[in-house]
């Protein structure tokens, strides 16, 4: 393949995961709990969430959630594992978007310069960012999990018959990132490859006719 080719779509693909992953974390889809219709004394059961607010009933009124300014005293061990897992999310998820920034910048500056080393630790960068990113949908999944196994203890069977429990498609945004921001590191390890092998021919070319 190409250089300019590799470098073009390791571009556009490290653009891309970051796009997805900005549109995850701004969006209000990551969880869903569905009340089969017909049941109105479950309908405030009804709710969607993202990473900063809940939406809740018929009337979908929002609440944000204050995991770091809440007052956890008054909690049960369970519910303060749970703020646990939600700070390490907002923190996680955030930090990997950053880092896609300074990521993109950084290939776009060593594919310029054409070094293997320079693009090989961008490539590194990328899969690096890719880290943060599953870590936090990992606890994210984790923290719905625990989450629900609460609501079962909550609900008698009959009622939780009558809820439908699924991940929205924010998370799936935030998966797409993830799968694309190692397509990108893969890419421009790529790219390196084909850099040195490129160097290692135009030096040979030079000493031939030499």
């Amino acid at each position: 393949m190409r250089y300019g080719v590799v470098i073009l779509v390791a571009g556009f693909t490290g653009l891309l995961s970051f796009a997805l992953l900005a549109v995850a974390i701004g969006s209000e889809y990551w969880y869903i709990i569905d009340v089969k219709p017909n049941h109105p004394d479950f309908e405030d059961l009804s709710s969607h969430s993202g990473l900063w607010r809940i939406y809740e009933g018929k009337n979908a009124s929002s609440h944000l959630i204050h995991s770091f300014t809440m007052d956890t005293s008054t909690l049960s061990e369970v519910e303060r594992h749970l703020i646990k897992l939600h700070k390490a999310i907002v923190i996680l998820l955030p930090i990997s978007l950053v880092l896609l920034v300074f990521g993109w910048i950084s290939g776009l500056v060593s594919s310029l310069a054409h070094s293997p080393c320079l693009i090989s630790g961008s490539a590194s960068y990328f899969l690096l960012c890719s880290l943060f990113t599953l870590s936090g949908v990992s606890v994210y999944i984790s923290y719905c999990q625990q989450a629900l196994a609460e609501l079962q203890q909550v609900l008698g069977p009959e009622e939780l018959s009558l809820v439908d429990v699924s991940f929205g498609w924010s998370l799936a945004m935030a998966w797409l990132s993830y799968s694309l921001e190692v397509t990108t590191g893969l890419l421009l390890i790529l790219a390196a490859r084909i850099a040195q092998l490129q160097g290692h021919r135009d030096s040979g070319i030079a000493i031939a006719m030499v």
